[in-house]
């Protein structure tokens, strides 16, 4: 019967004991994401609320490896790593900054909250952390000089429009004059070719037949009215 007693108490005690810690996290507390270039410094802050007791935070860092995620805490050793311990709007906060990160660093980091007096560690939300490479610029030229090679490469495309149109109607024009003089000109010499000797003898000819008219007897035909036609 003692010992049932004393062990009811240990329970209770330990019950009443648990309670006094409590540590909550909200929503919105941590940044979900935050994306760095390779050697720049990344910094991360998981915040909770705790009663009852200073409660103590490891970070860890999942990343993933071979299409599994898996669980690597960060080492505070590392002269990159440092964790900074503050108070922001009654919420205690945990400010962990890795310098110098390498694409290695990428991950989804969390804070793991211990306490003895908590059955089971507390985990943040988290924030996963991007590490990229950034491109690098074999011409680093300014805003400045940009705007003047995008104004220079619009003006040498209006150049390129423009100039074959003129030159094309040029053309066109010079044709349709052409046309024109040689239309003028084949007007001007249409009679060049004739000789007006033969046209006013075959204009007596034609008077000719139409006065004999255009059927005569043979018998009255006189000799000297024939003419042989000259080879």
């Amino acid at each position: 019967m003692f010992a049932r007693v004393i062990i009811l108490f240990c329970c209770l005690t330990g019950i009443a004991h648990g309670d006094k810690t409590k540590v909550e996290v909200e929503p919105g507390n941590d940044r979900p994401s935050w994306r760095v270039a390779v050697s720049q410094t990344a910094v991360i802050t998981c915040c909770y609320n705790a009663s009852g007791g200073f409660v103590n935070a490891t970070w860890v860092n999942h990343i993933k490896e071979n299409g599994t995620m898996t669980k690597r805490y960060v080492d505070m050793a590392d002269y990159r790593a440092g964790n900074e311990n503050f108070t922001e709007d009654g919420k205690q906060c945990q400010r962990l900054t890795l310098e110098s990160v390498t694409l290695n660093d990428t991950g989804l980091y969390q804070c793991i909250l211990t306490h003895p007096d908590l059955r089971s560690p507390v985990f943040t939300y988290g924030t996963f952390l991007q590490v990229y490479k950034p491109m690098v610029k074999y011409l680093n030229l300014s805003e400045k000089t940009k705007n003047k090679i995008l104004t220079a490469e619009g003006i040498l495309l209006l150049l390129c429009v423009l100039l074959p149109g003129i030159l094309l109607l040029r053309k066109t024009k010079q044709l349709n004059q052409l046309e024109k003089r040689r239309n003028k000109e084949e007007e001007e010499n249409i009679y060049e070719g004739l000789n007006l000797e033969d046209c006013s003898s075959t204009y007596h000819q034609i008077q000719r037949s139409e006065v004999r008219g255009p059927y005569q007897d043979v018998d009255n035909v006189r000799e000297e009215d024939i003419q042989l036609e000259k080879p």
